[in-house]
């Protein structure tokens, strides 16, 4: 399952943040890089302590949690802290699969990689080439988001960077552990979830709302660990 999330944040937050961005200390982007990884990586990042990383970070994650659509689709359990990345010149990140654990060296915790988030603060039109190329079961996906967008996809999907010929591609990067590890799983508890707010916006009262209500909690309950 593959879902874009939109307005993550508003043009005016996405400025405050690229200004923190752009006067901040970037390193080679294989800081961060498994051993695959620095295969086919070439970009810079923000260390994974840098004060702006974890400022904006904390920033995100404040608003992903008040976000229904991620919450929907993502079921989150844990969320690994936003890192951050910087491409321009050519650079690029070849096919890879990210790991499946991760651990925060800053806070020494680890997750399960079940999804990966890429949050863009750089529009479209600010730089060519740059598009996040995923190879999930319907096809190979091009995303290229708009400024505070966020796209969602199961981390287990092959996925690169096409190289960036001009400009800057700025953006952050993160995985969450779901409660639900299944992407199958997941997937029919999002359509399901998503189909009973359209029921519940059309007519409130009908009984199929609570219905279906009781049979996603219960699939739920069936699924999620916690």
């Amino acid at each position: 399952m593959l879902v874009q999330i939109p307005s993550v944040f508003t043009p005016e937050e996405v400025g405050e943040c690229r200004d923190l961005l752009e006067a901040s200390r970037w390193i080679d982007g294989n800081a961060t890089a498994g051993h695959q990884s620095r295969l086919a990586k070439r970009n810079r990042q923000l260390a994974e302590d840098d004060p702006t990383a974890i400022k904006i970070g904390g920033r995100i994650l404040s608003a992903l949690q008040a976000d229904p659509l991620f919450v929907s689709a993502a079921l989150p359990l844990k969320v690994f802290p936003p890192l951050f990345n910087r491409y321009e010149g050519g650079e690029n990140f070849g096919t890879h699969v990210d790991n499946a654990i991760r651990r925060s060296r800053v806070s020494g915790g680890q997750i399960r990689t079940d999804l990966s988030a890429t949050l863009f603060f750089s529009d479209p039109d600010e730089y060519e080439g740059g598009e996040l190329v995923v190879e999930d079961t319907y096809g190979v996906q091009r995303i290229k988001l708009s400024a505070g967008s966020l796209v969602l996809y199961p981390a287990s999907s092959l996925h690169h960077v096409t190289p960036v010929t001009s400009g800057t591609r700025l953006a952050s990067f993160f995985w969450i552990q779901s409660m639900v590890r299944d992407d199958g799983c997941r997937t029919l508890l999002f359509d399901m979830d998503r189909a009973i707010q359209r029921l519940a916006t059309a007519d409130p009262l009908d009984a199929s709302v609570v219905s279906l209500t009781g049979i996603y909690h219960n699939l739920l309950r069936r699924w999620a660990e916690i």
